[in-house]
């Protein structure tokens, strides 16, 4: 398996060799309960998602933790190339930090790839700054020292312009502070995708929040996701410089058609 860090995707930008499906994180969140199906229907779903990336060339799913031990294992015997990745402390992001890294661990020892916190925004939006930059700083050592990816997903949707620029700058310090030589495995993303918005306002990678996030990431590589639904969507968002792409539309993407659902 070869997960590519941020020095890597630049040396493939700058020798063309860069495709949409390898931006693309094939994401599948619901929990059976929201799409009223058994647990072992959602587990069929899980399977299918990782067939259809091994088939599309996508890089990697986007699963809950819980599921994550037997994916692992069906990843292993079916598509080997697919990376796997997982969210913890999702998706309000207020799990405590000895929740988060308990959740961590289990998701590392289950065969995780990349994991992607939810910052606790709430107590960011609150004032608790040194508190969040503790949180990312102990989940950062966690996962950086397992060799795996850690992405900070900072919930843009629930904070004004200032707010993002302020998110993104602090998880990008606290990481460079504490881990400068392994910053390329650290993402900055946008949104969990599950956030509601009033006025049904979009809740996750505009192009605004994205530009936002990139001018204040202090050359980490950032994320997008929430919203990404189709080809041209998804390539806007490349050519903004993210890294890569969080969408349950991952399929319709590389085929160049339009996904109809709501990450």
């Amino acid at each position: 398996m070869m997960i590519l860090n941020n020095d890597e995707w630049l040396s493939l930008e700058k020798i063309g060799h860069m495709d949409v499906k390898n931006f693309l994180d094939s994401t599948y969140l619901k929990t059976p309960e929201a799409a009223g199906i058994s647990l072992e229907e959602n587990l069929k779903i899980l399977q299918d998602l990782v067939d259809e990336a091994a088939q599309n060339g996508i890089y990697a799913v986007m699963i809950r933790p819980q599921y994550v031990k037997e994916i692992r294992e069906y990843i292993d015997e079916r598509a080997p190339q697919v990376v796997l990745g997982t969210v913890i402390g999702f998706p309000e992001g207020t799990m405590s930090t000895a929740g988060k890294l308990e959740e961590a661990e289990k998701a590392l020892s289950d065969g995780a790839d990349e994991l992607d916190f939810v910052m606790n925004y709430s107590k960011f939006l609150a004032g608790e700054v040194e508190a969040c930059a503790d949180e990312i700083a102990q989940c950062n050592a966690l996962v950086l020292n397992a060799g795996k990816v850690i992405k900070w997903i900072i919930e843009a949707a629930a904070m004004s312009d200032e707010e993002i620029a302020r998110a993104t700058a602090l998880v990008a310090k606290t990481t460079l502070d504490c881990c400068s030589d392994k910053a390329s495995n650290v993402f900055i993303k946008s949104s969990t995708g599950f956030y509601v918005c009033e006025d049904g306002k979009p809740n996750g990678a505009t192009p605004h929040n994205i530009k936002i996030m990139l001018e204040n990431a202090q050359g980490l590589p950032v994320k997008a996701a929430g919203g990404v639904r189709s080809r041209e969507e998804a390539e806007a968002m490349i050519d903004l410089g993210v890294k890569r792409i969080g969408t349950s539309s991952a399929a319709a993407i590389v085929a160049g058609g339009k996904g109809n659902a709501g990450y």
